[in-house]
């Protein structure tokens, strides 16, 4: 079932401000949102999966610019598929090496944990 939102109920749900939103359709990272015969802007689920997916790219680190790569991409149908897939694994390959880097500092963090406590745990004793 297609659900009708407002701008203002798309933000309460999604956790962005209405300011994002309208920035996002201003630089065509979304298509321009339908109409009411008001002139209110009405969301529809094919938005809000589209903006989740715009969300989770930011937040994973991804440019503005290259999502609207992403967003010209997706316009070209079928034709985009094989560069879509190309950027998604492009961007794959940079969250996969920035795992990575987590990790390596996680586990040298953990050894100055164990450290720390085998020294508190000496002063404590003596």
């Amino acid at each position: 079932m297609d659900t009708e939102l407002s701008i203002q109920q798309v933000a309460a749900r999604i956790g962005l401000s209405v300011h994002t939103l309208r920035y996002y359709e201003k630089i065509g990272l979304m298509e321009p949102i339908c109409r009411a015969s008001n002139g209110h802007r009405t969301y529809h689920t094919h938005d809000l999966e589209w903006i989740i997916l715009l969300m989770r790219l930011r937040s994973t680190g991804m440019p503005i610019a290259e999502m609207q790569r992403f967003a010209d991409m997706m316009r070209l149908g079928d034709a985009g598929i094989s560069k879509r897939r190309e950027l998604l694994e492009e961007h794959e390959q940079k969250l996969l090496l920035q795992a990575k880097e987590l990790q390596d500092t996680l586990s040298v963090l953990r050894d100055k944990v164990t450290y720390y406590r085998a020294w508190e745990a000496a002063q404590h004793q003596e």
